[in-house]
């Protein structure tokens, strides 16, 4: 027998394999990295399935939360860990059956699992404060519920900063039916960041200085090539407009490489996670983000990925080269090796401050190049979210994914009292890389943002006439930057990515569900919010609103039909979490919108979504930026 048919089981089916054997990963992990080191290194560091148990119609998983010390990275950490390891195991579970898990937990402290992306009771959902009051110290919760989908989740602690010191793992719902496409091996690619400061520091630094974790701002030898290649006039111009705002265009990320050691399943690339293959196999990777604060753009240099699946969702198949995944998002793709070698799997950070890297090889042993580190990418004034229908373009400069404003400033109020700002904050836009794109999008503008529904009709976006509508006192000192003219950017792939013919990137707008949505209905009503922010002072919010300072929750009414409209009025990307019900993207794919639990929202873009509220009690809603939803960017929808 070869190692292949000791890899993979002969005779065996390949979903039989995978529910009674720990996957393929962890073997490659065992005889991946020389000696017996790794094998002494696995029940700590890495991925393996929880052990299901049966009675009747339901499977039974035993899970035990504690702090167990182990070395990352080569150094001594003690991270909480579920089943002894970081991330949890893998809990692969069954539609159409019901599932009981037991959670016993260890720990000194209260703690909690949300499992993200399910649909159930909301008495399940793990939420601490809105769904049941957490898991005491030296106790045991039993979590209880059918399943009623499939497809990529994961599940993650919802108490405190849990989540940053290891408290997450994938989960994995196999289908009652077969799936619309095949593939020979399957493989979590679990992606996360992990400090070595305590996540309570870390939170402290950037209330005490915005910027904290950047190392990346512009330098002198930035400056004098800015004037090389803009002029004078106009680099003095947008160095002003960004010292207004206290904040650097390079503040992409709020917690950056500087502290963080980026991980797959649980490995750094000096670790190198592995995964072995016959050339000619089909693979699939289960890529989750399982990180605090980190947005990656992943790819498979030499490899063509086909993205299958989205938030455990099936869509029509699309190629593509690289994907910008968000904040608790999951993307399932298809890869093809045909060749004897290895491949990188490689996920840069956006702010391009680190990467997490593993391989895919045909041998034990071999490895692939990392990708050279590409430039660090700068907001540009795109990112203001301003309505630039009546500026000058001569001055703009349209490379790295962005937009440097020229010469032109009658679309931003640099100050005064309807400017919305606090103290030196002063701006009535917002940087967002969006105004471009929302003009070449709005019909009305002669734009081309027109979408096709199912029965190949026209389906406008429907969000080209709307009025966008600020408070009168443009959402408070929670919002210390405010977008005029937020638009559509479903086609834009983000801040330092370019899709090319040679080179195509995944965009929101390429996401196509299989079948229409169940629910036809057109929605009954719209609720508007805006993803509000102060940079200086770490506050995140929703309409300028801290979750401290709001009076009760969002109401959503049982078995309505509604649009769930989002404005990031911030320099941020944010990923916006419901939980408990789908959000239906409206994207340019009129009545096949995809379904997503998590929405990344770009800097000074709107997006909308449609919802069934077909799912009683209470939802937390929430930014799922960690460091955010601790700073106030959190609700909670009440459906009665």
């Amino acid at each position: 027998m070869d190692q292949y048919e000791t890899l993979t089981g002969k005779g065996h089916s390949r979903r039989r394999f995978l529910r009674n054997v720990t996957s393929m990963s962890v073997l490659a992990a065992l005889y991946g990295y020389g000696g017996v080191s790794p094998a002494l290194a696995w029940p700590q560091v890495g991925n393996h399935e929880a052990e299901r148990l049966e009675d009747g119609d339901t499977d039974i998983f035993n899970l035990v939360i504690d702090r167990t010390p182990m070395k990352i990275d080569g150094k001594p950490a003690n991270p909480i860990t579920v089943n002894g390891t970081v991330p949890g195991p893998a809990i692969r579970m069954r539609e159409g059956r019901n599932v009981r898990i037991r959670v016993q937990n260890k720990l000194d402290e209260w703690t909690s699992i949300h499992w993200h992306g399910i649909l159930l009771p909301f008495q399940m959902d793990g939420v601490p404060g809105v769904t049941f009051e957490g898991i005491p110290p030296k106790d045991t919760f039993e979590y209880y519920y059918p399943l009623k989908q499939a497809g990529t989740y994961w599940y993650h602690s919802h108490s405190g900063l849990q989540e940053q010191l290891g408290h997450y793992g994938p989960l994995i719902v196999e289908p009652a039916e077969p799936e619309p496409f095949d593939y020979d091996r399957d493989y979590v690619i679990m992606l996360s960041d992990w400090t070595f400061e305590d996540p309570h520091d870390v939170f402290r630094n950037l209330k005490v200085a915005e910027g904290y974790y950047n190392y990346q701002k512009r330098t002198v030898e930035d400056l004098l090539e800015d004037i090389q290649k803009k002029g004078w006039s106009q680099t003095m111009r947008e160095r002003a407009m960004w010292g207004e705002m206290r904040m650097s265009s390079r503040d992409l990320l709020d917690v950056t490489g500087s502290t963080y050691t980026y991980l797959v399943n649980g490995r750094s690339p000096n670790d190198n996670w592995t995964g072995l293959f016959k050339p000619g196999e089909k693979i699939r990777l289960r890529v989750i983000n399982g990180s605090a604060m980190s947005f990656f753009d992943v790819s498979v240099p030499g490899l063509k990925m086909t993205v299958v699946q989205v938030d455990g969702q099936n869509v029509e198949p699309v190629p593509v080269d690289e994907f910008r995944i968000g904040v608790a998002e999951t993307y399932d793709v298809i890869v093809e090796p045909d060749d004897q070698q290895a491949y990188t799997i490689f996920a840069e950070a956006m702010d391009r401050s680190g990467f997490a890297a593993g391989t895919l090889a045909t041998e034990v042993g071999l490895t692939a190049e990392i990708p050279e580190p590409r430039s660090i990418p700068s907001r540009g004034m795109e990112a203001m979210g301003m309505d630039m229908s009546n500026m000058d373009m001569g001055g703009m400069d349209m490379g790295n994914g962005g937009m440097e404003m020229g010469d032109q400033s009658g679309g931003m109020d640099m100050g005064g009292p309807s400017s919305g700002m606090q103290g030196d904050q002063a701006m009535n836009g917002q940087t967002s890389h969006a105004g471009m794109a929302m003009n070449n999008d709005d019909p009305a503008k002669g734009g081309m943002n027109m979408a096709m529904d199912s029965k190949g009709g026209k389906a406008p976006w429907p969000l080209a006439d709307r009025d966008i509508s600020h408070g009168p006192d443009d959402h408070g000192p929670g919002a210390a930057m405010v977008a005029r003219s937020p638009g559509n950017r479903l086609n834009d792939p983000g801040i330092g990515l370019k899709s090319t013919p040679e080179h195509k990137v995944l965009v929101y707008d390429d996401l196509k569900a299989l079948a229409p949505w169940p629910d036809p209905r057109e929605p009954e009503r719209e609720i508007e919010l805006h993803l509000t922010g102060n940079m200086e002072r770490y506050m995140w919010s929703f309409d300028g609103e801290k979750f401290s300072e709001v009076d009760g929750p969002i109401p959503f009414h049982h078995g309505e039909r509604l649009r769930l409209i989002l404005v990031n009025d911030t320099m941020m990307d944010h990923p916006i979490h419901l939980h408990g019900m789908w959000m239906e993207l409206e994207n340019q794919h009129g009545d096949l919108r995809p379904r997503k639990h998590t929405i990344s929202v770009k800097p000074g873009e709107m997006v909308s979504a449609r919802i069934t509220a077909d799912a009683p009690g209470h939802w937390a809603f929430h930014c799922h930026l960690l460091y955010h939803m601790k700073a106030g960017m959190f609700r909670v929808v009440s459906v009665a």
